[in-house]
């Protein structure tokens, strides 16, 4: 049932991140009258056409939708208007030009799975995770001309363990921006909104941690740095798109492995040097484990995955490779 006291909302959103907040709208009687996502496209081995996780929803429950090529399309801002809606909700879509943002009467706000101002740009949580994070969260705010810096309208925080990875994370917060959306959608409603300038909520310019896209050569692991700040870049990279590197063993193989998961491996630091082992150096004992050299000691590798194979746990992935490591 629709409940006719909530505004009309347009939502805009792609991926998985993006449906629990669509369907926490849906289930809650909010009046969504239309949903943009983003053009079919094709994916996989067979390149077969693929419809994006918000695109099944919508279609599963009846839901309007857009999928335009590009958002200053005057055929698309023509249906846009058609839908008269009062609010927008954006979580994972797009960078939305003016003439979409500024086009429902309460505005347009997104969703942001980083704690504002840290951590604007394409992997918030992925950033938050590689840097050592032990807090982050999400937000909501309005959308305005520069990328993730509107008026804040609420924060969730969340601790980061450190054994969570990327997926854990996404999950946490996926979850938690359902309920936020729900919240600030009933607050705008009800006109009890007080946005702030992140201007002002105490950080510095200087000081601000970004999250820009990554790129495969970003997930290049680097052997030179300290354990710790490894650990932290393979899981903030887990299970996707995952951290990779180039080993090479004894015998002078080259092995492409992407990482999924591992544990720190400390020594004291006199015994450490007196091993000699250059970075990225392969220690094991031919069955159970693998360990590679850091700065300051070693990670333990948990679970791999080589160039055209499967993810496999270390042990399994020894068995296979008995001849090289001997």
């Amino acid at each position: 049932m629709i409940v006719k006291q909530y505004p009309k909302i347009v939502y805009m959103g792609t991926p998985d991140f993006a449906v629990a907040p669509l369907r926490a709208l849906v289930d809650g009687g909010f009046n969504v009258v239309g949903v943009v996502t983003m053009p079919d496209k094709p994916a996989g081995r067979g390149m077969q056409v693929q419809y994006s996780p918000v695109k099944a929803y919508a279609l599963a429950h009846n839901l309007s939708l857009l999928q335009p090529e590009k958002l200053k399309d005057v055929t698309f801002l023509d249906a846009l208007k058609a839908w008269e809606a009062d609010l927008q909700i954006v979580v994972a879509f797009r960078m939305l030009p003016e003439v979409v943002w500024n086009m429902p009467q309460l505005g347009t706000f997104n969703l942001h799975a980083s704690l504002l101002p840290h951590y604007r740009g394409a992997a918030p949580i992925n950033w938050a995770i590689i840097n050592g994070e032990t807090e982050t969260g999400i937000t909501t705010f309005f959308l305005t001309h520069e990328i993730d810096t509107g008026q804040v309208i609420d924060q969730v925080k969340i601790p980061i363990a450190d054994t969570d990875n990327a997926e854990i994370v996404h999950d946490k917060l996926m979850n938690l921006g359902a309920e936020l959306v729900v919240k600030t959608v009933k607050a705008i409603a009800k006109n009890a909104v007080q946005p702030i300038e992140q201007e002002t909520m105490g950080v510095e310019v200087r000081d601000l941690r970004p999250a820009p896209k990554i790129f495969k050569e970003t997930c290049r692991i680097d052997w030179n740095r300290p354990v710790k700040e490894i650990y932290d870049f393979i899981r903030g990279l887990s299970p996707y798109p995952a951290a990779w590197t180039e080993l090479t063993t004894n015998k002078g193989e080259v092995w492409s492995l992407k990482i999924f998961e591992t544990e720190k491996i400390f020594e004291p630091a006199d015994v450490f040097r007196k091993r000699h082992l250059p970075p990225a150096t392969i220690v094991t004992d031919g069955k159970k484990f693998m360990d590679v050299a850091a700065q300051d000691g070693f990670i333990r590798l948990k679970s791999v995955q080589q160039a055209g194979k499967k993810r496999l746990p270390i042990a399994d992935f020894i068995c296979g490779k008995a001849a090289s490591l001997r």
